[in-house]
């Protein structure tokens, strides 16, 4: 039995095999063909942050394997109202086949998966947001940029950053983040992704500089300056976040041809112009549908690991 709580567990053959059986039930579902392949099991949903693109893609991508999504939220569970994690774990996975948990700490979703009988996925935690990162490769392949890609990530040192760390460390291509300061990468996270990288080859570099980043890059990609549990923090943020917006003049520094990606919602000349979002609204929105068939992928993968 695997868990999925961040990509650092994972080799590159798996996280690729995962991408790719996610992009066969992709293909399948365009041509209107559904396979039962989590046929009457259940996964179990905790969310203590809320979520628009989570709960959707995990519920309906449940569904659409022949399965069934359970809705907990954190005010109808006694985990939010007491009950130690590792007795919750231990109920929820003697009933259900699969965990979804969307929370704050990271060592919240270690502890669950540690009692738990079944897989666990991590559907964002404030260290790592793997499944998104798994989308956004999908989306990689899928417009042709994933080979010999130069990722330049601008904004905060978040969770975002950490996951695009792990999966440029596991697949070996390059990745240059720019973040203002004080706001810098996880120094622990980095030390981690290093020490992968030296196998796989990638370059991972930091820096302070945006325009320095984004320099020759084939994507650039930013997240939101204040995330969820931050929101006293915005207006403060907005000030030490000028000049890190990715906007027309920014995008140009990149290579020609470069595409966007944003793993929304997305604020708008804030972190990112309307004009750049706009301009590349077909590829950020394919990202995100990528969420459902990236996902399904995964539920399938960890199905047949148990």
């Amino acid at each position: 039995m695997r868990h999925f709580l961040t990509l650092k567990d994972f080799t590159k053959k798996e996280i690729l095999e995962i991408v790719n059986i996610g992009l066969e039930i992709k293909k399948d579902l365009k041509a209107g063909i559904y396979k039962d392949e989590l046929k009457k099991q259940t996964l179990g949903m905790i969310f203590e942050k809320s979520s628009t693109r989570t709960r959707v893609s995990f519920e309906t991508g449940m569904f659409q394997l022949g399965g069934h999504a359970l809705f907990l939220s954190n005010r109808d569970i006694h985990l939010g109202r007491g009950e130690p994690i590792k007795d919750t774990a231990r109920v929820i996975s003697s009933m259900c086949d699969m965990v979804m948990i969307r929370t704050f700490e990271h060592s919240m979703i270690e502890e669950f998966a540690s009692y738990s009988k079944v897989p666990v996925i991590n559907g964002l935690t404030d260290s790592f947001h793997p499944v998104q990162l798994l989308a956004d490769y999908m989306t990689m392949i899928e417009y042709g940029i994933s080979e010999n890609a130069v990722v330049a990530y601008i904004g905060d040192g978040n969770n975002m950053t950490n996951s695009w760390m792990m999966l440029s460390a596991k697949l070996g291509f390059d990745l240059r983040i720019a973040t203002p300061k004080g706001y810098e990468v996880d120094s622990q996270v980095l030390e981690t992704a290093l020490r992968l990288a030296k196998t796989s080859g990638a370059n991972i570099t930091v820096m302070n500089d945006p325009k320095e980043a984004v320099h020759g890059a084939t994507i650039v990609t930013t997240d939101t300056w204040a995330s969820m549990g931050q929101e006293d923090e915005k207006a403060q943020r907005i000030k030490d976040f000028q000049g890190f917006m990715v906007d027309d003049l920014m995008m140009c520094l990149a290579q020609k041809g470069a595409k966007f990606l944003h793993c929304l919602p997305a604020y708008r000349e804030q972190e990112v112009s309307e004009f750049v979002l706009e301009a590349h609204a077909n590829i950020v929105f394919d990202e995100a549908e990528n969420r459902l068939h990236a996902q399904k992928g995964l539920m399938v993968w960890l199905d047949k690991q148990k």
